[in-house]
Order: C-alpha cells, then structure tokens, then sequence
C-alpha cells in the first residue's frame, strides 16, 4: 500500500507540475524520472518499460519523455523512439562528438543522480537543439528524462 501511495503521489506530482508551456522545465524532467523510477520499484519492470516506450504513454508529455538504459548503455525503453530499444548507444556521438551516452553510464556509476548537457534532435521540432538529461541511477538502470534549452 505504501508504494502504491509513493507512485499515486509522484504521478499527481507530476500532472500538477506540468503547466501550458511548450517546453518541459528541469522540474517537470525530475518529476518524471521519479514518477519513472518509483513505477519500476513497484511494478513489474516489462510493462513499465512497455508504459515508458508507448507513444502518448504515461511518460511522454510534450517534448519530455523517459529513457532507460543498462549500466553498459543498451535502451531498455525509450519514449521517442522505440527502434532503439534493444541497441546497445554507448558509442553513441552528438554532433559535437561527444559520447553522451558513454558518459551518461560513467556518471551513473558515481552518482546516484545527475544533470548531463549534449545536443539531441527533439522530437517536436525535428531540430538538434541543446538538450539537458536528468537521471536517476536505479539498480543495474539508468532512468532518464531530458529538456530542451
């Protein structure tokens, strides 16, 4: 009862945060991945990842959703694009050259939690744009939900 109290909570915190902006804030990105990370611990972590990948699912609002990851970098679930499901990013590059995902998974490994920059295609605009990724270590996971600047 008390966990399904924590994910009741954590999705109504996540409703109220979300106002009529075009773009998701860094509040609303950590809300989401806590209402992501919360779902995981309290129900069967297939579905969830089914949830987090669903178009207009759950977790996808606006130009925010949720990724989760592996600690070596394969997508589990990924609300913009499910043909990265499966793949293992961790070579992954923006157009700067960064290994953001190499990256994201060795923060990971220090942290418990952690902001991250790079340059992504957002999928409202179709446009690379500077991207900023929230992420919550969980397990052998990374659960992530990013904004755009």
């Amino acid at each position: 009862m008390k966990k399904l109290m924590l994910v009741l909570t954590a999705a109504g915190l996540v409703q109220v945060c979300f106002a009529d902006e075009p773009r998701a804030t860094k509040a609303e990105a950590e809300a989401m991945v806590k209402k992501g990370v919360a779902t995981l611990k309290s129900s069967d972590k297939e579905k969830v990842y089914s949830d987090i990948s669903a178009k207009n699912g759950p977790f996808t609002v606006r130009d925010l959703y949720l990724v989760v990851y592996r600690m070596d970098g394969t997508v589990l679930a990924h609300g913009a694009n499910t043909k990265m499901i499966g793949k293992n990013l961790i070579d992954l590059k923006d157009i700067d050259g960064k290994a953001f995902v190499k990256e994201r998974v060795d923060l990971a490994a220090k942290n418990a939690s952690f902001w991250q920059k790079y340059k992504f295609v957002n999928p409202e605009s179709k446009k690379i744009e500077p991207k900023q990724m929230y992420c919550e270590r969980l397990e052998d996971t990374i659960v992530c939900g990013g904004i755009y600047e």
